[in-house]
């Protein structure tokens, strides 16, 4: 017994090892260090005679003249040269000023100065449209190439008050009229502990540059988007399940790394706002940091149980709070200083855990090892970015990648809990529902006594059925959910993969616009799916609540016309309103109680969808009756098109969740969600009225909405 048992021990460790092992080899390799310069510059000059820059872009690194304490355009480098000669510092591109001897001490992180650098370039570069593509500078700088002003970025001054610090990624287009390009750049920086061109600055052709910044772009979105679309479901996970606190901890967790990666790489945050605040975007990212050591401790102790000790509990939450309260009263100056202090918070956080997971691997719980193989990788590339934000690693920035990977790891063990917690209420609802039924048989052959508390019994069985019918609906809501998400979005998600690995493999490098703009709509499409799926999911499960108001019907319907007349003109369409003889009816006007917004939303979904399917030239029509059926008045709204029309035997199917009619020869481009009538009808639902639909199937469509009417204007 004791052989066999210390067998089964060895054969643990060997697992453990191995994943520790594979985590590492892998997080190595996500890494993927770069490749060292083949051309440096040497005293403020960089010959690349023997290159194409064109074709093969470059990195401009080594020496570049620097003049600390000095804003100096082209020209008085110049009028300098004339008078004084050759007197320049030289400084390693790149790097921060920070700690660089000058004069027999040590320059501080604050500070300005000016850069130059000569490029020297070979005839084929002559006369060829170039481009420069720049990374996020600390903080603020102005370019000038061959003496032209091309960029600014923040203002450069030479005090804190005089100065704007901005963070942002540029790729800016020149062409040399000869073999000499010229860089000079003012960069000055009073809010960070660094300062100066701490990345690399290319060079190279102006397409070969684009297509290289596109892909990184588009890279940067894919990441972002699958943090946070992950974040967000399971963020709704913990909303229809709030006793499991798991989904909630890793929902925050993966969304607010996803915030994160707006802020690194491409500096996305600040193409879409450029006049997003400096300081805002810094203390997010940092307050990001600081938290995420606490939110990975709080999802590992509700999937491994007790493993979490007290004491490390109270302390994370004492360091984290600290360092939380430090990052939002102080300066930028003062809290970057920290930034090694965080880093080495981070790092004790993910090495007791993964402790904590070689235990839980021990004693065989399942997930452990795979939750302790994608750690070690996320471990390695969390390191890095560290390193790399202090100056000390020359790799980029690989944190987003790494915690996609074990983003993506953590799903498969939450539907695996899942699954099995479905799976174990099934069979315990099975054995309930057997003892009961032993219960009953029972009951029959007892006496009145035994009857009663038999009868108890029961009332506690009917209890404990109720409770399972709840658990059961929602975990098949949960699951009605993701198939949802799961339907809607795998298909587009793989186009849009497909056509990121055409972009990067430059299979078809002309039509790389034309993927790029492919996958913007398929994003921007996505998200549209989402914010439906979620609003319908509300209206459902009855979370949308309702301002009901008496609203007069065709005041009503002719503000409705005049808000959407441009919308169906600009189609193409003719649109038509006719109130009839209703208006005539003076003044027994109809009067309808309805939330007039919800209404307005589901009549704009019918309107869309007949202007989806009319051709232009056609016509939308909307008109206004009122009918009386048991002495109660009928406000009956319709919506005629000239569309292509429905066939009679999907009348009643075309109000289905992700119903989608496909008709040969029918435009992709009109092709929606399948969410807009199933929308429609459960507002008009709310409202206590009904929506149907009319078609012969060969001309038009009619959608008719009837609401109640609860008085009429002048009755008395």
């Amino acid at each position: 017994m004791r052989e066999s048992l210390r067998m089964g021990s060895r054969a643990i460790w060997l697992y453990i090892v191995a994943a520790i092992v594979v985590g590492s080899v892998a997080g190595y390799f996500v890494l993927s260090v770069p490749d060292s310069p083949k051309f440096q510059s040497e005293a403020g000059v960089l010959d690349l005679t023997q290159v194409q820059v064109s074709t093969n872009p470059q990195k401009l690194t080594g020496e570049w003249a620097f003049y600390w304490k000095e804003l100096l355009s082209p020209e008085d480098i110049r009028v300098r040269s004339e008078r004084d000669g050759n007197q320049d510092h030289w400084i390693s591109i790149p790097s921060s000023w920070l700690g660089y001897p000058l004069e027999g001490q040590q320059l501080s992180g604050t500070g300005y100065a000016t850069y130059r650098l000569v490029i020297q370039l070979s005839e084929q570069d002559r006369n060829q449209r170039l481009a420069l593509r720049l990374p996020s500078i600390f903080h603020a700088y102005k370019l000038w190439v061959n003496g032209e002003l091309l960029t600014e970025v923040g203002e450069v001054g030479q005090d804190k008050s005089s100065m704007t610090p901005h963070l942002e990624t540029k790729l800016l287009f020149f062409q040399p009229e000869n073999d000499t390009v010229e860089l000079v750049m003012q960069v000055a920086n009073f809010n960070h502990k660094r300062g100066g061109i701490t990345k690399v600055i290319e060079l190279g052709g102006s397409n070969v540059l684009t297509v290289k910044t596109n892909l990184k772009i588009a890279a940067d979105m894919f990441i972002t988007a699958s943090l946070l679309v992950i974040g967000i479901y399971n963020l709704l996970l913990f909303m229809l399940r709030r006793k499991d606190k798991a989904p909630l901890y890793f929902g925050l967790f993966t969304v607010l790394f996803g915030i994160r990666s707006l802020l690194g790489g491409e500096i996305m945050i600040t193409q879409w706002f450029p006049q997003f605040p400096w300081e805002l975007q810094f203390k997010m990212e940092y307050l990001i940091l600081c938290v995420s050591g606490y939110i990975i401790t709080m999802y590992f102790d509700c999937i491994f149980p007790h493993y979490v000790s007290r004491w490390f509990r109270l302390s994370t939450r004492i360091v984290t709070g600290t360092f939380c309260i430090l990052v939002v009263i102080t300066p930028a100056l003062i809290y970057t200083k920290l930034l090694l202090a965080i880093g080495v918070m981070v790092v004790l956080h993910m090495v007791y855990l993964m402790v904590g997971l070689v235990q839980a691997a021990m004693r065989r719980m399942e997930g452990a090892l795979i939750f302790l193989l994608v750690s070690m990788v996320t471990l390695v590339t969390v390191v890095n970015d560290f390193l790399y934000y202090s100056g000390w690693s020359v790799i980029g920035n690989t944190a987003p990648l790494g915690l996609l990977i074990f983003t993506f790891a953590q799903m498969i063990l939450l539907s695996s809990r899942f699954t099995k917690t479905a799976t174990n209420e099934e069979r315990i609802a099975r054995e309930l529902q057997n003892a009961n039924d032993k219960l009953v048989e029972m009951n029959m052959n007892l006496e009145r006594t035994v009857q009663e508390r038999t009868q108890a019994l029961s009332t506690a069985h009917d209890d404990l059925r109720t409770s399972y019918d709840r658990l059961l609906h929602s975990e098949q809501g949960r699951k009605k959910l993701l198939a949802y998400i799961t339907h809607d979005l795998r298909m587009p998600l793989s186009s849009m993969l497909g056509y990121v690995e055409a972009v990067q493999d430059r299979v078809k490098p002309e039509r790389n616009e034309q993927y790029l703009k492919y996958i913007r709509e398929n994003t921007i499409r996505i998200n549209r799916m989402i914010e439906e799926l979620s609003f319908l999911s509300h209206l459902e499960t009855g979370q949308v609540s309702y301002r009901m108001k008496p609203v007069q019907i065709i005041s009503f319907l002719r503000h409705f016309y005049e808000q959407y007349e441009l919308v169906v003109r600009d189609a193409g369409l003719d649109f038509i309103i006719d109130i009839g003889d209703v208006e005539d009816q003076q003044p027994n006007l109809p009067i309808v109680e309805m939330d007039a917004k919800r209404v307005d939303q589901a009549l704009f979904n019918l309107v869309s969808n007949a202007m989806k399917f009319t051709s232009r030239g056609g016509q939308v029509r909307i008109a206004l009756a009122v009918n009386e059926v048991n002495q109660t008045g009928q406000a009956i709204i319709s919506i005629q098109d000239s569309g292509i029309g429905i066939p009679p035997d999907q009348l009643e199917q075309i109000f289905e969740r992700n119903y989608r009619y496909d008709q040969p020869g029918l435009d992709k481009g009109n092709e929606g969600s399948g969410l807009g009538l199933a929308i429609c009808r459960e507002i008009i639902l709310a409202q206590g009225g009904t929506v149907r639909a009319e078609s012969d199937g060969k001309l038009g469509a009619t959608f008719y909405v009837t609401l109640p009417c609860i008085e009429r204007e002048g009755r008395g």
